[in-house]
């Protein structure tokens, strides 16, 4: 951890909206915060992590916002775990019959994201 502090404070203009400490502005920064930082930051930029975030564009966010915002979806109209999991299992199956539709109409049914592996 690495402290940074101003050298003198008294008489300036800033210091109520700066910081509410009684003596100088403070900063820490850590060093492993840093290095995990700029880790993530190649991990983002290299080709997988691409892929990855092309993925999770088409993943489960979408789906949510497609059931509350196309569907009309707000809350559940029935209780108890059982009733629940089937009111979202009925809401899923649409979801994707919905979704294969669309895939047979605009001719893309053999088309995937990427290569498909050959072993698992």
């Amino acid at each position: 951890m690495t402290v940074y502090e101003c050298e003198d404070c008294t008489g300036c203009p800033y210091k109520e909206k700066c910081t509410k400490a009684k003596g100088n502005k403070r900063l820490y920064v850590s060093k492993s915060f840093l290095e995990k930082r700029e880790e993530s930051y190649q991990n983002i930029q290299s080709e997988k992590g691409i892929k990855y975030q092309m993925n999770r564009s088409i993943q489960v966010e979408g789906a949510f916002g497609v059931l509350k915002n196309d569907y009309g979806f707000e809350r559940f109209l029935l209780r108890g775990k059982k009733k629940v999991k089937l009111e979202i299992l009925l809401l899923s199956m649409g979801y994707n019959l919905n979704k294969l539709h669309r895939k047979i109409q605009n001719e893309r049914t053999g088309s995937y994201l990427f290569d498909l592996k050959t072993s698992a």
